[in-house]
């Protein structure tokens, strides 16, 4: 006698409390729109807050604001970046005099980030420390956006795109960037949004190409597509990064070989013979021009009031503007390149995913009011633990699914676990291969985005899939929300170290998990 088979429950029932709830408000027309509206919102307003609160403090110029201040007020007085004399710092603070001559002064990055904080100091004034810092302030609040749209384009889920959005508000390294005039802000905010625009892309373009005659052989090369805006768009963004450092031409190199590599297996889903050549080839060049060219225009741009002026460095080096601009930036190239000076807070990218060495970008012993005799006020980049940790971890496992994958001739799994470890790969493995050159682990900010989307997609695969048993399920939901409030938890623990709050010493020693981190 055959057993019968026993029917499954209902797909209610086979749903977590967390599953029903959430299939509830989505398939709401009412209230999945306030949700797909509200969740942004909240997670970009917690950003706000916790960026913009008493932005001011310190009321003076914290670590390597000492030059992007300076300059960018002579950006805003001049046109380029002069020299200024003894004392300028206290200047500041007290608006004395400015000791700011006509004479070009040699910095070694591109313009546009100075400009933008000079947008804030415009507004506030040169002694206006919040009028300093707003332009990280808004960017570094943006940015927080852009993750949640990034995170949400990858997985088509508004709860992932909200904990990648989350986690980037309360962590410390992201919080204290923002609140910082420092160059590493901006950059990442360009670097993000040529992310979502590659994104934009991709998702437009790849149907295009894949579209195809199934009752008929593949044609040999495919098509040659011209109207990509978001291509263009991503290629603005990113020519911004790059006018904000150097490092942003990783980004750009990297994202254009995503898209070559992309545009190349959409070719082969199609059936297009020669689908390799075709992309690089054919398709290639002109992605390069819709890539590149605006970007390198946008780049150009930044570099305007320099060209308009006499007098900055080595402007009267060639009768020729543009190639005057060559020689200065034959100099900044020659001065990266021999850049090996030591310094107190140097941490070669080999340390960073242990953090090992931390930038303390402000430091103040204090003798109160924190109800001690002695107290002491820091702003350290020192990430939340819990997400740093946790996100290299995540990073990992993308990296073993994507080898697995690579080695088993299965398919990746979509975009949401390579995405992630392109823009790690732009913004990490190249320092790698500068042992020697003085570089710091705030520079890790940039790579932060990427590492919460990879964590938020690896919590998703933790808390499990709908056809997943329903234990299954309840444990890994349980998991994750616990992680999420112990995160919160840290991040609340760590607040003061990343704001200069004015704390008992003995308080502040706890924080200090590792020697480095003092």
């Amino acid at each position: 006698m055959i057993e019968p088979v026993p029917l499954l429950p209902p797909p209610e029932e086979r749903l977590t409390r967390y599953g029903r709830l959430r299939d509830r408000i989505l398939q709401d027309p009412d209230w999945g729109r306030m949700l797909r509206w509200f969740a942004p919102l909240v997670v970009t307003a917690l950003a706000a807050v916790l960026r913009l609160v008493n932005l001011g403090h310190p009321h003076q110029l914290a670590f390597d604001e000492t030059y992007y201040v300076k300059d960018a007020w002579s950006l805003w007085t001049l046109g380029y970046e002069g020299t200024w004399g003894e004392n300028a710092n206290e200047a500041f603070i007290t608006l004395q005099k400015l000791p700011l001559s006509d004479v070009g002064s040699f910095v070694v990055h591109p313009p546009l980030g100075k400009w933008l904080i000079a947008l804030g100091m415009a507004i506030g004034g040169p002694d206006n420390t919040v009028g300093w810092r707003l332009a990280t302030a808004l960017l570094g609040t943006a940015t927080v956006l852009l993750v949640y749209l990034v995170a949400r384009r990858l997985t088509g889920s508004i709860v992932v795109g909200t904990v990648a959005g989350g986690l980037l508000a309360i962590d410390g390294l992201s919080i204290v960037m923002s609140r910082t005039a420092l160059l590493d802000g901006p950059l990442t905010f360009f670097l993000l949004l040529g992310a979502l625009f590659i994104l934009y892309d991709r998702d437009r373009t790849i149907p295009v190409l894949e579209r195809a005659d199934p009752g008929s052989p593949g044609p040999m090369w495919g098509r040659v597509l011209w109207r990509r805006p978001w291509l263009v768009a991503a290629g603005v963004a990113l020519g911004a990064a790059c006018a904000v450092k150097w490092s942003g031409l990783y980004a750009l190199a990297a994202f254009g070989l995503y898209v070559v590599v992309t545009d190349a297996l959409a070719r082969r889903r199609a059936g297009i013979v020669l689908w390799p050549t075709a992309a690089a080839f054919t398709q290639g060049p002109v992605s390069f021009v819709l890539l590149v060219v605006p970007a390198a225009a946008t780049y150009l741009a930044s570099w305007t009031g320099w060209l308009v002026t006499a007098g900055g460095y080595a402007r009267q080096s060639d009768p020729n503007p543009l190639l005057a601009l060559a020689n200065y930036h034959k100099a900044i190239l020659d001065f990266h390149v021999g850049l090996t000076r030591g310094h107190p807070y140097a941490s070669p990218a080999w340390e960073w995913p242990f953090l090992l060495r931390p930038t303390a970008v402000w430091v103040a012993g204090e003798p109160g009011p924190c109800g001690v005799d002695h107290c002491i006020a820091v702003i350290s980049t020192i990430p939340n633990p819990l997400i740093w940790y946790a996100s290299i971890a995540a990073a990992v496992y993308l990296l073993y699914r994507l080898v697995r994958a690579w080695v088993t001739r299965r398919p990746v799994g979509g975009p949401a676990l390579t995405f992630p470890l392109i823009g790690l790969a732009a913004t990490y493995v190249p320092w790698l291969m500068f042992p020697e050159r003085t570089i710091f682990q705030f520079y890790t900010v940039a790579m932060a985005p990427f590492l919460v989307i990879a964590l938020a997609v690896a919590l998703r695969q933790i808390a499990g899939r709908r056809e997943d048993p329903l234990p299954r399920r309840r444990s890994g939901e349980l998991t994750v929300l616990i992680f999420l409030v112990v995160v919160v938890l840290v991040s609340a623990f760590y607040y003061p170290v990343w704001t200069g709050v004015s704390v008992p010493y003995d308080f502040w020693r706890l924080h200090n998990w590792l020697p480095g981190w003092i």
